[in-house]
């Protein structure tokens, strides 16, 4: 006879503290076995990356170092949901299946569906538990802010770890379904947050005890914004902490701090978290389609010189290119060096923005499918509903970096030059290429478009069809279904 057991699958909630399935598993008292799917299908998606899974890996090593002394672990297999699910079958008999619900891409959306009829069919109970304040079946926003604050006024959900049954899966499941290969193949960057739940609150406590101070200042800033801001986002994303968490240790810190202002503004951004997220939730399209199609019929030519341009940080605009490149190589910069990407992408170079959200997702160590594919299509314009922002770079770098000092960390060909000349290199003389030993356009590409011209031009379409009455009509359906509250 087959010994029964409860499953909890970890997703996108990578945690000890605040997890109701695996709360809920323990209080069944079946014997539990926890399991982490590296899927083929997702690793090889166009929007993952390496950065991504290491993340993964080392949140994972982080739970299972904390479950050691209940003698348990997550077990990490690579493949598959259902071909694994299969193999467990074959010895064990799996009562229920607890796990957060994910908001995550057409890929995963599409497998839920099909993994739920597999359980249906092997009368298995799968049990998913809202994630965050983010309600599955929601049709419109009334009273969601209601929802949403009275979700994360909630206690925290504490595990009784102590009530772990020490559970040894069968070696056949692990050697036929092996990670082993894949994380050793895994390259380990020190200039990229590392994953993990421990990590995550010694993150969150040093930004609400001491970071924050200075957050409204700098949050626009590209170098100075890597320190002040909380930096949560990659631990958000992957579930090493939950937003309850986050707006209950803000809410506490902020009785005891007199940086009150700097807090209230983390607390009104924190807020916009799984207003974005229920977006996609709501309405899974947005990761491949215009949500406002009045807008389908623009920016149907493509550039790959414009494009491999952008992805290189080679443009010619060092603000542009800098974030590129430091986003490559950290996984991060901030909010509106993130907007002002894609704006010069959509914009500027007036190209598609479908194959920018997958290479700029690559790159996020925080991707989060719920907040970036809203905010892709936010910020290409392509909604109606919101004020359309075209963001000039130089302008961004005269305000946020004037002294070049990021443009220079990261574009060490404008290393020798001045600051005003590093932010505008097309403005340099003959005398002063001799002087500081730097030749444009060939020790820094020339710009391969005039942003003062491709301004007006996006902005004369853009506002054209925002005017339009198919825009207007599509806008009245969006806004009733994601923005509108009762």
């Amino acid at each position: 006879m087959k010994t029964a057991i409860n499953i909890v699958w970890f997703k996108r909630d990578l945690r000890l503290k605040d997890h109701l399935p695996l709360k809920t598993a323990i209080e069944e008292g079946l014997p539990i076995l926890m399991i982490f799917i590296f899927e083929h299908s997702l690793i090889t998606a166009p929007y993952s990356d390496e950065r991504h899974w290491r993340f993964v890996v080392e949140s994972i090593k982080d739970l299972n170092e904390q479950l050691k002394k209940y003698s348990q672990q997550v077990y990490m297999f690579y493949g598959e949901a259902i071909p694994l699910f299969e193999k467990i079958l074959c010895y064990y008999e799996i009562k229920n299946v607890f796990s957060h619900q994910e908001t995550g891409t057409w890929l995963t959306y599409q497998r839920d569906i099909q993994v739920k009829n597999f359980f249906k069919n092997n009368g298995i109970r799968w049990k998913e538990f809202q994630s965050n304040a983010v309600i599955r079946g929601l049709k419109n926003r009334d009273n969601w802010n209601e929802r949403r604050n009275e979700y994360l006024s909630k206690p925290i959900e504490i595990p009784q770890l102590d009530k772990l049954k020490p559970f040894i899966i069968e070696k056949e499941i692990l050697e036929s379904f092996s990670a082993d290969k894949l994380i050793s193949s895994l390259n380990f960057n020190h200039q990229m947050q590392k994953g993990g739940e421990t990590e995550a609150n010694r993150v969150l406590n040093s930004f609400l005890n001491e970071r924050h101070i200075g957050y409204t200042k700098n949050i626009s800033r590209p170098e100075e914004s890597r320190k002040h801001c909380s930096r949560l986002s990659p631990y958000l994303a992957w579930g090493n902490l939950s937003i309850r968490q986050v707006e209950q240790a803000t809410i506490q810190i902020y009785k005891k701090r007199p940086s009150k202002r700097d807090l209230l503004a983390f607390q009104s951004r924190v807020a916009w978290h799984c207003h974005f997220i229920q977006k996609l939730e709501t309405e899974p399209e947005y990761e491949f389609k215009n949500i406002n199609s009045a807008y389908d019929n623009i920016r149907t030519e493509w550039n790959d010189t414009y494009f491999n341009a952008w992805k290189d940080g080679l443009t010619g605009y060092p603000l542009i290119d800098a974030c590129m490149r430091c986003l490559k190589e950290t996984g991060y910069i901030n909010f509106r060096m993130r907007a002002m990407l894609v704006s010069f992408l959509t914009h500027h170079l007036w190209l598609d923005w479908k194959e920018g959200a997958n290479f700029l997702a690559k790159q996020f160590l925080d991707f989060e499918p719920g907040i970036h594919f809203p905010q892709f299509q936010m910020q290409a314009g392509t909604t109606g509903i919101n004020t359309i922002r075209i963001y000039n770079p130089t302008k961004q770098a005269l305000e946020h970096d004037s002294n070049a000092i990021f443009i220079k960390k990261w574009i060490t060909e404008l290393s020798n030059l001045p600051s005003y000349l590093a932010i505008e290199p097309w403005k340099i003389t003959p005398v002063e290429e001799i002087s500081y030993n730097f030749h444009y356009g060939k020790d820094y590409p020339e710009r391969i478009v005039n942003t003062e011209l491709t301004y007006r031009q996006a902005n004369k379409v853009l506002w054209d069809i925002k005017k339009s009455e198919a825009s207007k009509s599509e806008a009245e359906k969006i806004l009733s279904k994601h923005v509108k509250s009762g």
